[in-house]
């Protein structure tokens, strides 16, 4: 459009018969500063399409970037991009919504006092397992099950998912917690997947998808997991209060020691934040 437009005018211009150059310089060398800074701001929204999508094909650890305090952070990959995946990592909206997930990767007594403290509040959550819980502690995934949550697929073996490019290999890791989960419970797993240390790329995104699963990411979490190194309580109600804000998927760890200790002060102070509890169907229905 911007091309047209230059070349009509200068047409006019070279037509006239008596031209007042110093009144027609000027003029077409802004029209040809509009025609350039056009092309060039074209050529840098291309550009910026294809880092996007290179972001997201390239990116194998999932991120964030916090800004304020109770505002919703940045993710590596924005959630109109993961839409595309059946892929998610916070919430819509500013309603104060926390969606609970915990990852399980094995059982060393903090995973009931937790469900005690879920209970206690009637907080709904969904537990992240792999093959080794369910096989370990079949008792305390039926308890789950029994006390409304959700149960979702953290793969059999923890493996780094974005290093598997074969259809076959990746599904075995998923439908073996399936088919052990419904063994164990009689029920079937939700269709809820979480890639193993947050590790992905848009091809095994794509595989999850084709085989029925939404991904979930999240938009908080802190460093729970290092049994040789548990955050304080102190430390803990820092980053998970000041970091809280609507919509957010709050990824913690069972096997936090920290996290069972403080889950019903934590979940009385987001309550008294003004925050309500919802399952992870609530982002995917």
């Amino acid at each position: 459009m911007k091309t047209i437009y230059v070349k009509n005018v200068a047409r006019k211009l070279l037509q006239t018969e008596r031209i007042n150059w110093k009144k027609a310089v000027p003029a077409l060398a802004l029209f040809a500063a509009m025609f350039f800074l056009g092309r060039e701001a074209a050529q840098i929204r291309a550009e910026a399409r294809q880092a996007s999508g290179r972001l997201l094909q390239e990116t194998e650890d999932w991120g964030l970037g916090f800004g304020s305090e109770g505002e919703k952070p940045t993710g590596n990959a924005t959630a109109a991009e993961l839409a595309g995946y059946d892929a998610y990592y916070c919430g819509q909206g500013e309603e104060k919504v926390i969606y609970l997930t915990f990852d399980c990767g094995y059982e060393n007594g903090n995973t009931e006092p937790i469900l005690d403290a879920l209970k206690k509040h009637n907080a709904q959550a969904t537990f992240f397992v792999v093959g080794h819980f369910l096989e370990s502690a079949p008792e305390i995934v039926k308890r789950m099950v029994a006390d409304g949550h959700t149960v979702g697929n953290h793969t059999y073996h923890h493996p780094d998912m974005s290093k598997i490019s074969d259809m076959s290999a990746f599904q075995k890791e998923m439908d073996d917690v399936a088919s052990l989960f419904k063994e164990v419970t009689g029920t079937e797993l939700a269709m809820y997947y979480r890639p193993p240390q947050g590790k992905y790329s848009t091809e095994n995104l794509q595989m999850a998808k084709e085989l029925g699963y939404s991904t979930f990411f999240w938009s908080l979490a802190y460093v729970d997991w290092n049994q040789d190194s548990q955050p304080s309580h102190e430390e803990a109600f820092a980053k998970l209060t000041s970091r809280i804000h609507p919509g957010a998927i709050v990824l913690l760890h069972s096997t936090s020691r920290t996290n069972g200790e403080i889950m019903d002060e934590l979940l009385t102070k987001w309550e008294e934040m003004g925050y309500t509890f919802r399952p992870l169907s609530d982002l995917v229905d």
